[in-house]
């Protein structure tokens, strides 16, 4: 089963604050919150427990969104330095607050051929993870594919760095890999059975069972995104989406991004869909035995 909830706290939320956004996620019926510490990371250990409780106490599972100013590519030592303390700082706080899944912005190609940029984004991962290793740190740092092609993140750049380093995984941005292609494709149930097809042969069965998703509509031009749209404005075929979740035992958390005021409505929706899709499912194997 794919667990749903909202990138950042869910507009309906009657009080602000983290850990009522927690009891709001359990409200609605959504078992997933990405809390977006997007500009900072300004949170203490103390209220980090508070948050592991809530979330334990009402059975939502967390994620951070680490801050949008990461590059694992970044063009000085100044910047590196600043950019890995970002990453850091996520990591070590997310995991008192209770989450597993660091999702991150990895960067930019600096206009730089994408395999030496490749190069460079795995040593800074193997150099990361290796720190957060050694402090006892248990999270995995997900670097999320990215909608503009001047980004570093494609599917295939953050599959193989979850092969080829322990304690990566990928956060796949399904609008943003529609968008990347800049001309409507990836858009298509075909498309998506690919795209999982190739995560499962990067992460195997297990990893198909601990997916990181983000979902929203999307608008983007010929050179990628543009902005996040609600889907009732969107052309994403989510639901063939969906069902290829579906077809391939799929697991894990997807968290949707859908703009103000469709973030709620929009996570219900995919939650609401999918489960209608399950049953429909269900009961065709029933009908085949």
């Amino acid at each position: 089963m794919i667990r749903f909830g909202t990138v950042g706290s869910p507009q309906t939320s009657r009080e602000s604050g983290t850990v009522a956004a927690i009891h709001h996620i359990r409200e609605l019926g959504l078992q997933h919150l990405e809390i977006a510490w997007v500009q900072s990371v300004r949170v203490s250990d103390e209220m980090c427990a508070q948050i592991k409780e809530a979330g334990q106490k009402c059975g939502i599972t967390l994620s951070i969104h680490a801050p949008y100013f990461i590059n694992l590519n970044s063009q000085t030592t100044e910047l590196m330095e600043k950019s890995d303390a970002r990453l850091l700082a996520a990591a070590r706080k997310g995991y008192l607050a209770g989450a597993r899944d660091i999702i991150f912005h990895p960067g930019s190609y600096h206009s730089q051929p994408p395999e030496q940029v490749y190069e460079r984004a795995k040593e800074k991962m193997i150099e990361i993870t290796g720190i957060l290793r050694e402090e006892g740190v248990d999270v995995n740092l997900r670097p999320e594919t990215m909608g503009k092609s001047a980004m570093f993140g494609t599917l295939d750049e953050v599959l193989q760095l979850s092969r080829e380093v322990p304690g990566v995984k990928p956060c796949i941005d399904w609008a943003h890999l529609h968008a990347r292609a800049g001309d409507g494709t990836f858009n298509s149930y075909d498309e998506f059975a690919d795209a999982l097809r190739r995560a499962q042969v990067a992460l195997g069965d297990e990893g198909m069972k601990q997916l990181h998703f983000h979902l929203s509509g999307i608008d983007y031009t010929a050179k990628g995104e543009k902005m996040h749209l609600p889907l009732n404005e969107a052309d994403l075929r989510y639901r063939e989406l969906l069902q290829a979740f579906i077809d391939f035992g799929v697991g894990g958390t997807a968290a949707v991004e859908a703009p103000l005021p469709f973030h709620t409505a929009d996570a219900l929706t995919f939650q609401a869909t999918y489960r209608r899709l399950l049953d429909k499912a269900a009961e065709l194997e029933q009908i085949a035995d």
